[in-house]
Protein backbone atom coordinates (compact mmCIF):
# COMPACT_ATOMS: atom_id res chain seq x y z
CA UNK A 1 0.00 0.00 0.00
CA UNK A 2 0.99 3.25 -0.44
CA UNK A 3 2.48 5.60 2.69
CA UNK A 4 0.38 8.38 3.19
CA UNK A 5 3.25 10.18 4.33
CA UNK A 6 6.13 12.34 2.43
CA UNK A 7 9.10 9.96 1.76
CA UNK A 8 11.20 12.52 3.85
CA UNK A 9 9.08 12.54 6.79
CA UNK A 10 11.78 10.94 8.83
CA UNK A 11 15.28 12.38 6.36
CA UNK A 12 17.82 12.66 8.81
CA UNK A 13 16.83 10.98 11.69
CA UNK A 14 18.79 7.49 12.76
CA UNK A 15 16.42 4.82 14.78
CA UNK A 16 17.81 1.24 16.48
CA UNK A 17 15.34 -1.59 16.28
CA UNK A 18 15.44 -4.14 18.31
CA UNK A 19 13.86 -7.24 17.20
CA UNK A 20 13.70 -5.43 13.54
CA UNK A 21 15.23 -8.62 11.86
CA UNK A 22 11.18 -9.91 11.41
CA UNK A 23 7.66 -9.22 11.25
CA UNK A 24 6.44 -6.16 12.85
CA UNK A 25 10.22 -5.10 13.76
CA UNK A 26 11.40 -5.08 10.42
CA UNK A 27 8.32 -3.56 8.77
CA UNK A 28 8.77 -0.95 10.93
CA UNK A 29 12.56 -0.89 10.22
CA UNK A 30 12.10 -0.75 6.52
CA UNK A 31 9.05 1.89 6.19
CA UNK A 32 11.67 3.44 8.55
CA UNK A 33 14.33 3.72 5.77
CA UNK A 34 11.85 4.42 2.76
CA UNK A 35 10.63 7.57 4.63
CA UNK A 36 14.42 8.73 4.80
CA UNK A 37 15.84 7.20 7.92
CA UNK A 38 19.14 5.25 8.72
CA UNK A 39 18.68 2.15 10.23
CA UNK A 40 20.27 -0.07 12.99
CA UNK A 41 18.40 -3.37 13.79
CA UNK A 42 19.38 -5.98 16.54
CA UNK A 43 18.31 -9.00 17.22
CA UNK A 44 20.03 -12.75 18.69
CA UNK A 45 20.01 -14.88 15.45
CA UNK A 46 22.95 -14.05 12.79
CA UNK A 47 21.64 -15.25 9.89
CA UNK A 48 18.08 -13.49 10.15
CA UNK A 49 19.90 -9.82 10.83
CA UNK A 50 21.84 -10.79 8.10
CA UNK A 51 19.27 -11.51 5.29
CA UNK A 52 17.15 -8.47 6.91
CA UNK A 53 19.57 -5.80 6.49
CA UNK A 54 20.74 -7.55 2.93
CA UNK A 55 16.77 -6.89 2.28
CA UNK A 56 17.42 -3.31 3.61
CA UNK A 57 19.95 -2.50 1.91
CA UNK A 58 18.43 -4.06 -1.33
CA UNK A 59 15.84 -1.07 -0.91
CA UNK A 60 18.77 1.58 -0.50
CA UNK A 61 18.41 2.04 2.77
CA UNK A 62 20.94 2.73 5.14
CA UNK A 63 21.09 -0.02 7.52
CA UNK A 64 22.87 -2.06 9.73
CA UNK A 65 22.76 -5.28 11.96
CA UNK A 66 24.01 -5.38 15.52
CA UNK A 67 23.27 -9.48 17.44
CA UNK A 68 22.62 -8.76 20.60
CA UNK A 69 20.25 -10.07 23.60
CA UNK A 70 18.10 -7.02 25.27
CA UNK A 71 18.17 -9.01 27.90
CA UNK A 72 21.76 -8.70 28.81
CA UNK A 73 22.92 -5.14 29.90
CA UNK A 74 26.37 -5.13 28.33
CA UNK A 75 24.77 -6.52 25.22
CA UNK A 76 22.56 -3.15 25.04
CA UNK A 77 24.87 -1.28 25.93
CA UNK A 78 27.25 -2.46 23.03
CA UNK A 79 24.18 -2.39 20.56
CA UNK A 80 23.62 1.25 21.58
CA UNK A 81 27.04 2.61 21.56
CA UNK A 82 28.02 0.71 18.25
CA UNK A 83 24.91 2.66 16.18
CA UNK A 84 26.18 5.54 17.37
CA UNK A 85 29.40 5.35 16.32
CA UNK A 86 28.27 3.96 12.87
CA UNK A 87 25.80 7.18 12.59
CA UNK A 88 27.46 9.59 14.90
CA UNK A 89 24.01 10.10 16.78
CA UNK A 90 20.61 8.39 17.57
CA UNK A 91 16.85 10.19 17.03
CA UNK A 92 14.99 7.40 17.67
CA UNK A 93 14.55 4.04 19.91
CA UNK A 94 11.87 1.28 19.10
CA UNK A 95 11.39 -1.71 21.09
CA UNK A 96 9.94 -4.41 19.30
CA UNK A 97 11.68 -7.59 20.41
CA UNK A 98 9.73 -9.75 22.33
CA UNK A 99 8.91 -13.29 23.22
CA UNK A 100 4.89 -15.03 23.67
CA UNK A 101 3.70 -18.74 23.20
CA UNK A 102 0.59 -19.88 24.69
CA UNK A 103 0.09 -21.89 27.73
CA UNK A 104 -2.28 -22.50 30.35
CA UNK A 105 -1.39 -20.68 34.03
CA UNK A 106 -1.07 -24.24 35.60
CA UNK A 107 1.44 -25.36 32.60
CA UNK A 108 3.48 -22.34 32.48
CA UNK A 109 6.76 -22.55 34.81
CA UNK A 110 8.27 -19.80 36.88
CA UNK A 111 11.23 -19.97 34.25
CA UNK A 112 8.80 -19.50 30.94
CA UNK A 113 7.44 -16.28 32.80
CA UNK A 114 10.45 -15.06 33.52
CA UNK A 115 11.59 -15.59 30.37
CA UNK A 116 9.25 -13.54 28.84
CA UNK A 117 9.36 -10.37 31.55
CA UNK A 118 13.29 -10.72 31.25
CA UNK A 119 12.87 -10.01 27.22
CA UNK A 120 9.54 -7.73 26.76
CA UNK A 121 9.88 -5.56 30.09
CA UNK A 122 13.27 -5.80 31.45
CA UNK A 123 14.71 -5.60 28.14
CA UNK A 124 12.46 -2.63 26.90
CA UNK A 125 13.45 -0.34 30.13
CA UNK A 126 17.54 -1.66 29.90
CA UNK A 127 17.44 -0.59 26.22
CA UNK A 128 15.89 3.27 27.18
CA UNK A 129 18.44 3.16 30.27
CA UNK A 130 21.23 2.43 27.65
CA UNK A 131 19.78 5.18 24.48
CA UNK A 132 19.02 7.76 27.18
CA UNK A 133 22.79 9.80 26.72
CA UNK A 134 22.49 9.23 23.47
CA UNK A 135 18.89 10.40 22.40
CA UNK A 136 20.01 13.46 24.70
CA UNK A 137 22.60 14.43 22.31
CA UNK A 138 20.36 15.35 19.70
CA UNK A 139 21.28 15.01 15.90
CA UNK A 140 21.25 17.00 12.81
CA UNK A 141 18.41 19.27 12.59
CA UNK A 142 16.91 18.45 15.77
CA UNK A 143 17.94 21.42 18.04
CA UNK A 144 17.89 21.21 21.25
CA UNK A 145 14.57 18.71 21.22
CA UNK A 146 15.19 15.29 22.50
CA UNK A 147 14.74 11.77 20.98
CA UNK A 148 11.83 9.61 20.47
CA UNK A 149 10.98 6.00 22.00
CA UNK A 150 8.38 3.89 20.94
CA UNK A 151 7.76 0.57 22.47
CA UNK A 152 5.36 -2.19 21.27
CA UNK A 153 2.48 -3.35 23.86
CA UNK A 154 -0.26 -5.20 23.09
CA UNK A 155 -3.79 -5.25 24.68
CA UNK A 156 -4.23 -8.58 26.19
CA UNK A 157 -3.73 -7.03 29.76
CA UNK A 158 -6.46 -4.52 29.44
CA UNK A 159 -9.41 -6.95 30.29
CA UNK A 160 -7.52 -10.56 30.50
CA UNK A 161 -6.36 -13.63 27.78
CA UNK A 162 -6.87 -17.10 27.91
CA UNK A 163 -3.43 -18.80 27.98
CA UNK A 164 -1.48 -15.29 28.03
CA UNK A 165 -0.53 -14.36 31.64
CA UNK A 166 2.82 -14.27 31.16
CA UNK A 167 2.72 -12.03 28.16
CA UNK A 168 0.02 -9.79 29.89
CA UNK A 169 1.62 -9.18 32.92
CA UNK A 170 4.91 -7.79 30.69
CA UNK A 171 3.03 -6.10 28.09
CA UNK A 172 1.31 -4.23 31.23
CA UNK A 173 5.02 -3.53 32.82
CA UNK A 174 5.70 -2.51 29.33
CA UNK A 175 2.93 0.15 29.12
CA UNK A 176 3.86 1.03 32.52
CA UNK A 177 7.20 1.81 31.55
CA UNK A 178 6.08 3.75 28.70
CA UNK A 179 4.08 6.60 30.91
CA UNK A 180 6.56 6.56 33.39
CA UNK A 181 9.50 7.45 30.77
CA UNK A 182 7.22 9.77 29.12
CA UNK A 183 6.44 12.27 32.30
CA UNK A 184 10.36 11.91 33.73
CA UNK A 185 12.38 11.99 30.49
CA UNK A 186 9.46 14.26 28.39
CA UNK A 187 10.02 17.19 31.40
CA UNK A 188 13.76 16.60 31.92
CA UNK A 189 15.43 15.82 28.49
CA UNK A 190 12.03 16.39 25.74
CA UNK A 191 12.16 12.99 24.68
CA UNK A 192 8.96 11.99 23.61
CA UNK A 193 7.99 7.58 24.72
CA UNK A 194 4.77 6.19 23.20
CA UNK A 195 3.91 2.93 22.67
CA UNK A 196 1.72 0.82 20.08
CA UNK A 197 -0.59 -1.68 21.08
CA UNK A 198 -0.83 -4.13 17.98
CA UNK A 199 -3.67 -6.84 17.68
CA UNK A 200 -3.49 -9.60 15.23
CA UNK A 201 -1.18 -9.20 12.80
CA UNK A 202 -1.42 -11.29 9.70
CA UNK A 203 2.10 -12.50 8.30
CA UNK A 204 4.10 -12.30 11.40
CA UNK A 205 6.13 -15.31 13.54
CA UNK A 206 3.44 -13.55 16.67
CA UNK A 207 0.26 -14.41 14.77
CA UNK A 208 1.27 -18.32 13.18
CA UNK A 209 2.12 -19.22 17.12
CA UNK A 210 -0.83 -17.54 18.59
CA UNK A 211 -3.75 -18.23 16.24
CA UNK A 212 -3.10 -21.07 13.85
CA UNK A 213 -4.86 -21.71 10.97
CA UNK A 214 -6.82 -24.15 12.32
CA UNK A 215 -8.49 -20.86 14.73
CA UNK A 216 -8.31 -18.45 12.44
CA UNK A 217 -11.76 -18.47 10.97
CA UNK A 218 -13.24 -18.70 15.05
CA UNK A 219 -11.10 -15.75 15.13
CA UNK A 220 -12.39 -13.43 12.88
CA UNK A 221 -15.98 -14.34 13.58
CA UNK A 222 -15.85 -11.44 17.06
CA UNK A 223 -13.64 -8.78 14.66
CA UNK A 224 -15.52 -5.65 14.36
CA UNK A 225 -13.77 -5.07 10.89
CA UNK A 226 -13.41 -8.83 10.80
CA UNK A 227 -10.08 -9.15 8.85
CA UNK A 228 -6.06 -9.06 10.36
CA UNK A 229 -4.15 -6.06 10.30
CA UNK A 230 -1.26 -5.82 8.45
CA UNK A 231 2.29 -5.25 9.68
CA UNK A 232 1.76 -1.66 7.47
CA UNK A 233 -0.33 -0.59 9.69
CA UNK A 234 1.77 -0.87 12.70
CA UNK A 235 4.82 0.52 10.96
CA UNK A 236 2.33 3.96 9.91
CA UNK A 237 1.46 4.06 13.24
CA UNK A 238 5.09 3.85 14.03
CA UNK A 239 5.76 6.80 11.65
CA UNK A 240 3.30 9.17 13.01
CA UNK A 241 4.50 8.82 16.66
CA UNK A 242 8.45 9.12 15.86
CA UNK A 243 7.71 11.88 13.00
CA UNK A 244 6.86 15.96 13.72
CA UNK A 245 3.57 14.71 12.83
CA UNK A 246 3.34 13.53 16.58
CA UNK A 247 5.15 15.92 18.25
CA UNK A 248 2.75 17.26 21.19
CA UNK A 249 2.02 13.40 21.59
CA UNK A 250 3.61 11.71 24.82
CA UNK A 251 2.81 9.08 26.99
CA UNK A 252 0.33 7.33 24.78
CA UNK A 253 -0.53 4.05 23.70
CA UNK A 254 -1.89 3.88 20.75
CA UNK A 255 -4.30 0.65 19.90
CA UNK A 256 -3.67 -0.70 16.55
CA UNK A 257 -6.27 -3.88 16.65
CA UNK A 258 -9.14 -2.74 14.60
CA UNK A 259 -11.60 -2.77 17.63
CA UNK A 260 -10.75 -5.79 18.47
CA UNK A 261 -9.90 -5.22 22.04
CA UNK A 262 -13.58 -3.37 22.71
CA UNK A 263 -15.20 -6.67 20.80
CA UNK A 264 -17.57 -9.30 22.45
CA UNK A 265 -18.93 -12.81 21.23
CA UNK A 266 -22.76 -11.87 20.06
CA UNK A 267 -25.46 -13.77 22.35
CA UNK A 268 -28.38 -12.79 20.11
CA UNK A 269 -28.40 -12.46 16.22
CA UNK A 270 -29.49 -8.67 15.31
CA UNK A 271 -33.10 -9.37 14.08
CA UNK A 272 -33.78 -11.41 17.38
CA UNK A 273 -32.81 -7.79 19.33
CA UNK A 274 -35.14 -6.12 17.11
CA UNK A 275 -38.10 -8.43 17.73
CA UNK A 276 -36.93 -8.36 21.88
CA UNK A 277 -37.27 -4.61 21.40
CA UNK A 278 -40.20 -4.18 20.34
CA UNK A 279 -41.73 -6.76 22.84
CA UNK A 280 -40.23 -5.28 25.66
CA UNK A 281 -41.61 -1.56 23.98
CA UNK A 282 -45.01 -3.28 23.85
CA UNK A 283 -45.09 -4.30 27.08
CA UNK A 284 -43.92 -0.81 28.44
CA UNK A 285 -46.77 1.05 26.62
CA UNK A 286 -49.28 -1.07 28.26
CA UNK A 287 -48.35 -1.01 31.09
CA UNK A 288 -50.11 1.16 33.14
CA UNK A 289 -48.02 4.08 35.05
CA UNK A 290 -46.96 3.04 38.77
CA UNK A 291 -48.34 -0.42 38.49
CA UNK A 292 -45.47 -2.81 38.87
CA UNK A 293 -45.76 -5.64 36.38
CA UNK A 294 -45.65 -8.52 38.90
CA UNK A 295 -48.98 -6.94 39.71
CA UNK A 296 -50.56 -7.11 36.35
Amino acid sequence: MESPFKADILRGKVALVTGGGSGIGFEISAQFGKHGASVAIMGRRKQVLEAAVSALQSLGIPAVGFEGDVRKQEDAKRVVESTFKHFGWLDILVNAAAGNFLVSAEDLSPNGFRTVMDIDSVGTFTMCHEALKYLKKGGPGRGTCGGTILNISATLHYTASWYQVHVSAAKAAVDSITRSLALEWGSDYDIRVNGIAPGPIGDTPGMSKLAPKEIDGKARESMPLYNLGEKWDIAMSALYLVSDAGKYINGTIIVVDGGLWLSRPRHLPKEAVKQLSRVVERRSRDTPVGVPTSKL
